[in-house]
């Protein structure tokens, strides 16, 4: 009996300690922005200190190990390249994706990164060069898998990062903050993006929201649906993605007559369209428009880089479009000194002054 006693008693030790864990006033966890549960997956426990070797699962579902702190990063991909400098990781960089030289971001904020050697495109990697860097750490986009592979094969730690929505976004700066050792630069972007968000609502909720059509980079009559990131732009900017029903994960092709049927009340052009406001007020198949004839057609910035997409900056895109949707209860000033505070923050520079 005694035997059987000292088995059972270390079993109800660990019930008791479980029920005691269940048990109390404990709040649901929260992510760094606060406004949202914490993403499991990418993002990891943010409780859990950062120690090496450290076991990440990336946004492709892998596990990866690093052994140590990276300190020779290579990053084929222009969002994760931005997310280090927002991290204060750049010095860290011997690699970057092609056309660095492009990027006003990184003219502004890290010029030297554009001499760095580039390691190719996010529809092809220079596997040669890339490993000839002899990183302790590579990062590449989902389309890149094949190539991850191939460079684990060569004992190169690769993460494969996915932020293609506002979720996905944030999963992937918990990711790279813990790979990198940049926890605390992190946490408050995380909080700058989690806090604009809430602000937004606080300011604009209750608030009629306008229906806005957006029209892509290379036709006006390309649009992102509601499964794309613009979508959630929109939203946050207390507006209404009339193509939001449209599932496509891509840009999709539209016409003149849909546009006339979904009839916005907003015409919002992408940062980098190949077309110009004045083309879009000035077309006869839009005269019939509610937001041609109010006049009601804007281009997002791109003076920086293009907020209308996945990258660590595009929470100013909801708060620019904010500004433009609700004038009223957004004033241009507020939105000026919110991107004022983010660039000066995270990139050290002005951005008035660019």
């Amino acid at each position: 009996m005694k035997r059987i006693a000292n088995l059972l008693l270390p079993l109800l030790l660990l019930l008791s300690a479980a029920a005691c864990g269940q048990t109390g006033t404990q709040s649901p966890d929260v992510s760094a922005a606060g406004s949202r549960p914490a993403q499991s997956g990418s993002a990891e426990d943010p409780s859990v200190p950062d120690r090496y070797p450290m076991t990440l699962t990336d946004q492709a579902g892998r596990t990866v190990t690093l052994q140590k702190e990276p300190e020779r990063i290579v990053s084929g991909y222009y969002v994760s390249t931005s997310m280090l400098i927002a991290l204060g990781q750049k010095d860290k960089l011997v690699g970057i994706e092609a056309k660095a030289d492009m990027r006003d971001i990184y003219r502004l904020s890290a010029p030297e990164l554009i001499s760095l050697p580039s390691v190719g495109s996010a529809k092809e990697l220079d596997l040669e060069g890339c490993a000839a860097l002899e990183p302790d750490l590579v990062i590449l986009p989902l389309k890149l898998k094949s190539a991850a592979g191939a460079l684990e094969e060569l004992g190169i730690p690769v993460l494969l990062v996915d932020p293609e929505d506002e979720a996905r976004l944030e999963e992937t700066i918990g990711l790279l903050f813990r790979a990198v050792q940049g926890r605390e630069r992190g946490q408050a972007l995380l909080s700058f993006i989690g806090n604009q968000r809430n602000h937004l609502l606080e300011q604009l909720g209750g608030a009629p929201q306008p229906r806005v059509y957006l029209g892509g980079n290379s036709s006006f009559l390309s649009t992102a649906g509601g499964q794309m990131y613009q979508t959630s732009m929109i939203r946050n900017a207390w507006g209404e993605n009339v193509a939001q029903e449209i599932e496509d994960a891509y840009w999709v092709e539209v016409d003149y007559e849909q546009i006339l049927a979904w009839d916005p009340e907003y015409i919002i052009l992408a940062s980098g369209a190949s077309y110009t406001c004045e083309d879009v007020l000035s077309n006869p198949s839009l005269a019939n428009c509610t937001a041609v004839r109010s006049g009601n057609v804007y281009q997002m910035p791109s003076k920086a880089e293009a907020w209308d997409s996945p990258v660590p900056s595009g929470i100013l895109g909801s708060v620019w479009l904010a500004g433009v949707l609700h004038p009223d209860l957004f004033s241009q000033a507020e939105c000026d000194q919110i991107i004022e505070e983010y660039y000066e923050t995270f990139y050290g520079f002005s951005y008035s002054q660019a």
